[in-house]
């Protein structure tokens, strides 16, 4: 293989030469030579050509490949994304299962006290003095105000007494607490002792606890509360309605660890 410096030196001479004879075997020779370095030139730039293309033909698999390979890690980061997002939304499912599952837990426990309440309570239920229900979510035994107190009154009845005598035995053995609240019709009542039925249906809320404590309820177990007319049971539009809103209830108070907590909800 003649180089492009090998060539230049073949010139040279011929030019140094100059109008020199130069016998036709010599000249032929130098001609043939130069053929040959010039078919090498030429099989050079042809091979460098192909090398090139094997070149391109690489650096387009090698980008193809870095594509795939950019695909695949999206892949996997959108597949680790969405398992995140899956497992997050199962823990919070089985969170909510767990809340429902205790929430039934604490419904069954109160439908069990409720029925055993009402059982304990049967005879009573049945002669009407006392009915037990659920009104606004909470379990109350109701008496209506006729065996417990006269019109206008708040010394209880003997029949009353002894009703709550009975009520009292029941309520003392429940590990729960209780509200006394007296309720009225809508008729003012304005007395010296009784401005207003405020007064009038405190105080008699205030003697049944008095009573249930005399027949073994514990003092810290019950209290007493007056709403006077303002939360009726029935419309006192009509006689019976009326009725039914002259009332006390015993009111069982919801156990506190059944509330949800309020842990974290307070700022500090």
């Amino acid at each position: 293989m003649i180089h492009n410096s090998k060539l230049a030196v073949v010139l040279l001479a011929g030019t140094i030469l100059g109008g020199a004879c130069v016998s036709t075997g010599t000249f032929e020779a130098k001609e043939a030579e130069l053929a040959t370095a010039l078919k090498e030139k030429d099989g050079l730039k042809q091979e460098n050509a192909k090398l090139q293309t094997q070149i391109d033909e690489l650096n387009k698999k090698i980008a193809d490949l870095n594509g795939q390979m950019e695909q695949i890690k999206a892949y996997g980061k959108d597949k680790a994304d969405e398992a995140g997002q899956l497992a997050a939304g199962m823990e919070n499912l089985q969170k909510r299962l767990d809340e429902l599952e205790k929430q039934k837990k604490i419904a069954e426990a109160r439908a069990a006290m409720f029925r055993q309440l009402a059982e304990k309570l049967r005879s009573m239920v049945d002669a009407g003095q006392i009915k037990v229900t659920v009104r606004n979510g909470r379990m109350l035994l109701v008496l209506p105000n006729d065996i417990l107190f006269d019109s206008g009154k708040t010394e209880i009845k003997t029949e009353g007494k002894e009703a709550l005598g009975k009520v009292a035995k029941v309520l003392a053995g429940m590990d729960r607490h209780f509200l006394v609240a007296g309720h009225t019709d809508n008729l003012p009542i304005k007395t010296k002792r009784f401005q207003s039925n405020w007064e009038l249906s405190t105080q008699r809320a205030v003697e049944v606890v008095r009573l249930l404590i005399d027949n073994g309820m514990k003092p810290s177990q019950v209290g007493a509360a007056g709403y006077a007319e303002y939360d009726p049971a029935a419309s006192n539009a009509t006689a019976d309605g009326q009725k039914q809103n002259r009332r006390i209830e015993i009111v069982v108070e919801p156990d506190l660890s059944e509330l949800p907590s309020l842990e974290g909800l307070t700022g500090k």
